[in-house]
């Protein structure tokens, strides 16, 4: 591991002692526990704690910096759960809903014909008239029309109604979604794991158990996944480790995630406005750790669309080896909640720039992580 200027930190800050000795056993390759988790959080110095990260970022990656080019579909906004965070739901006939067509779906595949993209990323609302059957369907036909692209849909919630709907047990209905054409999952509807924290933002939608036999039962039968977690909000360190702990314990049994994704809260037009929004500092100090945390994840993720570009920039020193995509101004979660890019759309020469600026090597990835080109 890259640690001499690390070594040489942390005599300059000499930590307390509690401290050194943690950044000795991730030094030396050692998993830290719980405890020594939430010491992170609570009492390292951010240098220290962005020294700490990107050596075990450096070890892994070097200075490779992986990013695909994909879009979002957003199928609807329309969904049965009110989560207190969430500035994107709405209700069948209300202002501002959507709920867009197979048909509708195929036009905007369609607009990608002879572009080189590699994923389409569904997600949306928990629609109550639409079961497996339905979106099993448009993948196909997605598929039809794009036979190589890779399908990465529907979050963990979304997967525990459709399959319910059409009156499937849990394996049964992801096989059923693998054969349609579904190649992978993503992690969102994570939120917290800590169930007295998920009774309080979204107490009605898919509980913590359920989410983690979701990503458990897909690994087992061949479907990868990632996993998030959204903080700033009324969390402690102590959720955000024993949510990290959970995906940790997870990871060791399957080795199915690709990779782990934190997701900043923010706070325009929900239920927890009032809380306001962490700053910079805690999103890059969350970085850290999580990469420090999870130490059997390949990757850790910064999601530009819900920090903004200068902080998913800033990341990449403190443990991030992934930005994401060109996402190209089709997701709307994030801009409805306040998030500074209103239209999220990135180019490849602007993702391939942002990354030579702090002087990584951009790699354009598939969803996989295979190289596609190193720029």
């Amino acid at each position: 591991m890259k640690s001499n200027k690390t070594e040489e930190l942390i005599k300059k800050i000499n930590p307390p002692p509690r401290i050194k000795t943690i950044a000795d056993k991730i030094l030396s390759g050692e998993r830290i526990n719980e405890r020594e988790g939430i010491s992170l959080f609570l009492e390292t110095d951010l240098g220290l704690l962005g020294s700490l990260a990107n050596a075990v970022r450096e070890k892994r990656h070097g200075d490779n910096t992986y990013f695909n080019r994909n879009f979002h579909i957003e199928p609807t906004n329309i969904c049965i759960y009110n989560c207190k965070f969430c500035s994107y739901v709405r209700k069948i006939n209300t202002e501002g809903a959507w709920e867009y067509s197979i048909d509708d779906i195929l036009e905007v595949v369609r607009k990608y014909k002879g572009q080189s993209v590699t994923e389409v990323h569904i997600v949306g609302g928990v629609h109550p008239g639409r079961d497996l059957h339905y979106y099993g369907e448009m993948i196909r036909r997605i598929k039809e029309i794009r036979p190589e692209i890779h399908v990465k849909a529907f979050t963990a919630v979304e997967l525990e109604f459709m399959i319910k709907k059409a009156k499937m047990s849990l394996e049964d209905g992801l096989r059923r979604l693998k054969e349609y054409g579904l190649d992978s999952i993503p992690g969102g509807g994570a939120e917290i794991f800590a169930p007295e924290i998920r009774r309080e933002i979204c107490d009605e939608k898919a509980s913590t158990d359920n989410w983690l036999l979701i990503h458990e039962t897909a690994h087992r039968i061949g479907i990868p996944s990632n996993a998030t977690m959204l903080y700033g909000h009324i969390e402690n360190y102590e959720h955000r480790i024993d949510h990290l702990s959970r995906l940790r314990d997870l990871q060791d049994k399957t080795m199915g995630f690709n990779t782990f994704i934190p997701l900043k809260y923010r706070k325009a037009n929900n239920h927890l406005s009032y809380i306001g929004e962490v700053n910079a500092v805690e999103d890059l100090k969350n970085f850290a750790v999580s990469r420090l945390f999870l130490d059997n994840f390949p990757h850790i993720k910064a999601y530009w669309p819900s920090i903004g570009r200068q902080t998913a920039q800033l990341s990449l020193s403190f443990g991030v080896d992934d930005i994401d995509g060109t996402i190209d101004d089709s997701t709307k979660i994030y801009s409805m909640a306040g998030a500074e890019d209103k239209n999220p759309k990135m180019t490849t020469e602007d993702l391939v720039e942002l990354v030579k600026e702090v002087n990584r090597i951009p790699i354009e990835r598939d969803t996989l992580y295979n190289h596609l080109k190193v720029y």
